[in-house]
């Protein structure tokens, strides 16, 4: 037990003598949590630059312009009277939406012959460009309700009486779990995840391959561990360890940034404990089956690198190929996100979440059986070297 602890304590001083390995683990987590913190955490965009062109330019037609002013989702940055050199205006001005008032559009909407208004949207970023198309159709939807509203009352019909039949029926829109759409709220635990992963990777990818290359593997550690189990388990503790470091510091940064949290932290304690294990155990099965930390670093990296994109948070697995959601399943950070998403937004308990437990559970398994195979071949031939050597002396 003695020379456990003393092993433990080698795997700190290399990780502390290693300055690249210390900075990406120490402090890569710190920045980019506050990064992503200070981008996404006005949560909404707001004031989309729009251009309005008024081909009519009257009551009406201004009205509208200063309802789509109103909407905090829009601002409107140029009014122009002709549709020439929209698209250049579009692109000086940055804007997102243009909407085209037609001729004679007073007139035509007095006299009932419903004309039409044009929105030309620029889809360069899908996101702004989704929530000013939003905001445009909300205040044009107001704006139409609003005129119809008022021709029925002209005909003396009631307000509310009017209201009924412009309107036969209510629809009421009941947002649940993220109820101001918050952006960062929802990308927040998910960009987290992925640097804990990253950096855990990162560190554990040099593990066994820094020992191949600094030819310390056999004397200085296989041949003072004893067996395969413990020297894994000397490997990851030591990240075990730091990675509460690191969880210590988001949860500051949750409060700084008034994040949500998953309550009871115990459940979320559990879920983040099986995610650690298993994303250390691939990276030590990988370090220990590659020679060179270059390698197990770029293989493990080609891993890690589209796993928030493959992993099914932003978008549904369902909708991707079977080959690409097998590789989703390999890969801890799928279970975990799954089961962190319904337990953040939806207050879920660890009964919901349980199926992404079991997956990680598996992962935890499997690797933890590869990483002990793949070093107990190691040391096996490590104990088959001497003799061989002895034979070509005695040769």
């Amino acid at each position: 037990m003695k020379n456990f602890f003393a092993l433990i304590k080698r795997e700190f001083g290399l990780f502390f003598a290693d300055s690249t390995l210390r900075s990406v683990f120490l402090l890569a987590p710190i920045i980019y949590a506050l990064l992503f913190g200070f981008v996404y955490q006005k949560g909404k965009v707001e004031h989309l630059p729009i251009i309005v062109v008024d081909l009519d330019n009257t009551p009406l037609s201004n009205q509208l312009i200063d309802m789509l002013g109103e909407n905090e989702k829009l601002q409107v940055v140029r009014v122009k009277n002709t549709n020439n050199g929209t698209t250049e205006t579009m692109r000086q001005m940055k804007a997102v939406v243009t909407v085209v008032i037609p001729e004679r559009f007073e007139a035509s909407v007095l006299q009932k012959r419903y004309p039409e208004i044009n929105t030309y949207i620029n889809t360069t970023n899908l996101l702004t460009a989704n929530m000013a198309s939003q905001g445009v159709q909300t205040t044009l939807g107001t704006f139409s309700a609003g005129i119809n509203m008022q021709g029925l009352k002209k005909k003396g019909m009631g307000a509310e009486q009017a209201a009924t039949q412009y309107e036969p029926f209510k629809v009421n829109y009941i947002r649940l779990y993220n109820e101001t759409g918050n952006y960062f709220t929802y990308m927040w635990p998910g960009v987290l995840a992925v640097v804990l992963q990253q950096v855990l990777l990162l560190g554990l990818a040099v593990s066994f391959a820094r020992e191949y290359e600094n030819k310390t593997l056999e004397k200085e550690f296989l041949g003072r561990t004893g067996n395969a189990f413990s020297a894994i388990l000397i490997k990851v503790i030591p990240f075990w360890i730091l990675s509460i470091f690191i969880l210590g510091i988001y949860y500051i940064f949750h409060h700084i940034f008034r994040a949500p949290i998953p309550s009871p932290l115990m459940n979320y304690a559990v879920t983040t404990g099986l995610f650690i294990a298993a994303t250390t155990f691939l990276g030590v099965f990988i370090s220990a089956l590659l020679p060179s930390a270059l390698k197990a670093t770029q293989v493990l990296m080609l891993l890690a690198t589209p796993a928030f994109i493959i992993g099914g948070y932003s978008w549904p697995l369902e909708a991707m190929p079977v080959g690409v959601q097998w590789l989703s399943s390999i890969l801890p950070l799928t279970p975990f996100l799954n089961a962190h998403k319904v337990m953040l937004f939806q207050q879920g308990s660890l009964a919901d979440v349980w199926p992404s437990i079991q997956h990680l559970g598996v992962l935890i398994l499997v690797y933890g059986v590869l990483a002990l195979i793949t070093v107990r071949i190691k040391i096996h031939q490590m104990k088959k070297r001497p003799g061989r050597d002895e034979a070509q002396a005695a040769e």
